[in-house]
């Protein structure tokens, strides 16, 4: 992967380090499931950008991109459960970062597929 600055790298890992510190706060609150389900689904994001940097082929970076975009969506459930309920810590700067990173990756995903 090259050093140049790239958005959706660096956004989706700043995502994920987010995401930790949330999850810990989750896990310290005894909302362990949704910690984990949490946990998995935004730090997905990244690694499978990160993976994407790397791609074989055109077909294997847009598919790598979409499961990305598959994570943001799940890890924008698992924020939403956590707002919804009276019970749960919420993050609301984490889903408008979410929300983010799902308008990039549909924007990578159909640029990728227009130059295809």
């Amino acid at each position: 992967m090259s050093n140049r600055k790239n958005l959706i790298v660096d956004k989706s890992l700043a995502f994920a380090t987010d995401i930790i510190r949330f999850c810990d706060l989750l896990s310290r609150s005894h909302k362990y499931a949704v910690a984990n389900q949490l946990l998995r689904s935004g730090t997905a994001i990244g690694a499978n950008v990160f993976e994407a940097q790397d791609a074989e082929s055109r077909a294997d970076f847009i598919h790598k991109m979409k499961i990305a975009a598959k994570e943001t969506s799940e890890s924008i459930y698992w924020l939403l459960i956590c707002e919804r309920s009276e019970t749960y810590p919420e993050n609301s700067s984490l889903k408008e970062q979410a929300l983010e990173l799902k308008r990039l990756l549909s924007r990578i995903i159909l640029s990728a597929r227009q130059s295809v």
